[in-house]
């Protein structure tokens, strides 16, 4: 399994979804790798203000910053490589770099149970 991670700039949180303003993106990329962990497809997260130290600790991605500065988060790192700056990944992109298929990110919804059949009522 390819092991992807994504270094997102300074948010407020983990996922960047919290405010009365979400970024329609952050909450695109929370969906996706939220669909993808229940498919058992982990993908690492780092966000600068709450894990500044493995920003550190990777080597590419330190030396990255040093060169270009915070401006190329978010960055995508699949097995080692840099993969995509500046940008998340689209769906299309997730499914390509990580080999899944298009529905692991479809959130599956479960249909509503009609009950147990009985016709007096349940107790």
């Amino acid at each position: 399994m390819k092991k992807m991670i994504i270094f997102d700039p300074a948010m407020c949180c983990s996922t960047g979804v919290c405010g009365p303003g979400v970024d329609p993106e952050l909450l695109r990329v929370s969906t996706v790798l939220n669909n993808l962990k229940n498919k058992g497809i982990i993908v690492e997260r780092h966000n600068l203000t709450s894990n500044p130290q493995a920003f550190v600790d990777n080597k590419v991605i330190n030396e990255l910053l040093n060169t270009e500065g915070v401006d190329v988060l978010p960055v995508t790192i699949v097995d080692g490589k840099i993969v995509k700056t500046k940008a998340y990944p689209t769906n299309e992109e997730f499914c390509n770099l990580l080999d899944v298929p298009e529905d692991y990110l479809k959130l599956t919804i479960k249909k509503p149970s009609k009950g147990c059949g009985c016709t007096g009522g349940c107790c």
